[in-house]
């Protein structure tokens, strides 16, 4: 399991990853996982093949790297398994619990996008996974909306679930990061259009900005924790 999963400090993932430039440049400046969208309707689709080739500029990283799959066919996660270019599957859509636990990914993330507190909880008691990412959007929109995610609701999420371990997306960017991740104390902060100047395309002082902010909050989250 890649130490992303078990880090105790507050890790920064960057979604939406569509050329090696922008891969290499988040490495760079301090990013712990890059997630790569295989859902053809996004903005930020990726075919296997491109994603293959961009992490193959990154060799030696200790990036986490992250397949996003939005209500996939067992055929297109056996692809993606029999690459062994990933650490693990995010399922972003309406896949059912069944689906994801027989999917064969030892590691899998399950995106919930929150709106009703009893019925949330269920939701996420329903996947055998310890990974939520906890998301805003509507049914029409699989992630990278931008909308922003009901901070109050997420962070009663996360306290009424401590088995869980919860990434945190929904319209973050430099600005409110810091103030997201004191609210919520998510493990991780997962970011996409926050840190674009077009859809797919990362614009590198947004980037930095957003790291900072991230790395900024590490020490204060870890101790909410406590």
């Amino acid at each position: 399991m890649h130490s992303f999963f078990s880090n105790q400090e507050l890790q920064v993932k960057i979604c939406g990853v569509k050329s090696a430039e922008d891969a290499i440049m988040a490495a760079q400046l301090g990013a712990n996982a890059l997630g790569f969208n295989f859902y053809p309707p996004s903005k930020r689709f990726v075919s296997l093949d491109t994603a293959i080739a961009i992490l193959s500029r990154l060799p030696g990283t200790p990036l986490a790297r992250i397949a996003v799959v939005v209500n996939p066919s067992s055929a297109e996660i056996r692809f993606i398994l029999e690459s062994h270019a990933f650490d693990a599957i995010q399922f972003h859509g309406d896949e059912a619990p069944e689906f994801c636990l027989k999917s064969g990914s030892q590691i899998w993330i399950k995106a919930v996008r929150i709106g009703d507190f009893d019925q949330d909880v269920k939701v996420i008691r329903s996947f055998a996974t310890p990974y939520i990412l906890l998301d805003s959007g509507t049914n029409a929109v699989y992630g990278g909306s931008g909308i922003p995610i009901d901070l109050s609701l997420a962070a009663q999420l996360v306290r009424a679930l401590p088995e869980k371990r919860f990434l945190l997306a929904g319209g973050l960017r430099s600005e409110n990061v810091r103030e997201a991740a004191l609210a919520v104390r998510p493990f991780a902060v997962d970011v996409a259009s926050g840190v674009e100047h077009t859809p797919g395309r990362k614009d590198l002082s947004k980037m930095r900005a957003f790291i900072q902010a991230t790395q900024s909050a590490r020490a204060n989250v870890s101790n909410l924790r406590n």
